[in-house]
């Protein structure tokens, strides 16, 4: 029986679970769905986010051009899996030119609130700091304040006002590759001013010891948030990105309910192994149909393409529960 409170999606991509897999998330035989290649400028394209869209799907997407600029791009899709996305990178308007002040754009997320689909990214404003625009067509869109200070990364939005504010998961950084970093949570009465901030959980042994950081955006389901996150163990050949899961409290998010010990994936594939940043598992957006409990995850693989992998609500908690 599906746990999702809401969101029925019945055209969601969907793969069943291959009889000789026994894992609670099992990657699509159509990887990696998006190639390096897709545009004529692009190095790689990867770590990008999708939403339900009309009678398909759109999203934002992080292309790396051959300069290795880096930018994120709009992108639309009938089914999930094939993919056209713009050329040229999204312009965004804005009122201030202070706000438009971007050395480099990455890592997007989408959520639709309050009738608009925001997008928030790693935005280089005097180093890495959380940037904010919104879109109401995948054509025209705008760019409002960055919500927090630098340095921080992996801003995420929640897709509804949790007990009147507004609410994102962000994991603060510093100017570099950074060897640390926990997720905090923090809300605002108008996407704007930004406070209330409370820790939700840090690293902890094995695949990520070294940083953790949010993922898509949250799922509410009965029993708490869905959050799906990487965390980053460092070997002696360099960081290694998995992903895994928890629940958080549905009307204090900051609680943990539950956190499996095993990741859900870590980089196993040679898609996942090999490419411009080897051993690279980074979850980014996740669709979800309520009415048959089936989640779809979009994943980054080693820095240069998009994976897609699949699994039910009702497995994956009962899973994070099990191992937590």
């Amino acid at each position: 029986m599906s746990k999702l409170v809401e969101g029925s999606l019945p055209h969601i991509p969907w793969e069943e679970r291959p009889d000789d897999c026994d894992r609670v998330v099992w990657r699509s035989s159509q990887n990696p769905i998006i190639p390096r290649d897709l545009i004529p400028t692009s190095n790689s394209i990867f770590n990008s986010a999708v939403v339900p869209y009309k009678d398909g799907f759109a999203g934002v997407f992080r292309c790396d051009d051959r300069r290795r600029h880096m930018d994120i791009h709009a992108g639309r899709s009938e089914d999930g899996i094939n993919w056209e996305i713009d050329p040229e990178p999204i312009e965004f308007n804005y009122e201030n030119e202070e706000i438009g002040h971007s050395e480099y754009k990455y890592d997007p997320r989408v959520v639709k609130l309050d009738g608009k689909y925001y997008i928030t990214w790693c935005d280089g404003y005097h180093g890495p700091a959380i940037g904010m625009g919104y879109t109401e067509d995948f054509k025209d869109f705008y760019q409002v304040e960055n919500p927090l200070m630098p340095y921080n990364r992996n801003g995420v939005l929640f897709p509804r006002k949790i007990n009147g504010s507004y609410a994102m998961l962000s994991r603060p950084s510093d100017n570099g590759h950074t060897p640390f970093g926990n997720i905090f949570y923090s809300e605002s009465p108008d996407l704007v001013h930004w406070g209330q901030h409370r820790f939700v959980m840090g690293t902890r042994g094995g695949w990520e010891s070294t940083k953790i950081g949010a993922g898509p955006v949250p799922i509410e389901t009965e029993e708490g948030w869905l959050m799906i996150y990487h965390g980053v163990l460092t070997s002696c050949n360099g960081f290694v990105y998995s992903m895994g899961a928890a629940l958080l409290d549905r009307r204090e998010p900051w609680k943990v309910k539950y956190r499996a010990e095993p990741y859900l994936i870590s980089p196993q594939k040679q898609y996942e192994c090999v490419g411009d940043v080897p051993n690279v598992v980074f979850p980014v957006a996740a669709l979800h149909d309520k009415d048959t409990g089936r989640i779809s995850i979009y994943y980054g693989a080693a820095d240069t393409v998009v994976a897609m992998a699949h699994t039910r609500v009702d497995m994956l908690i009962d899973f994070i529960k099990q191992n937590s």
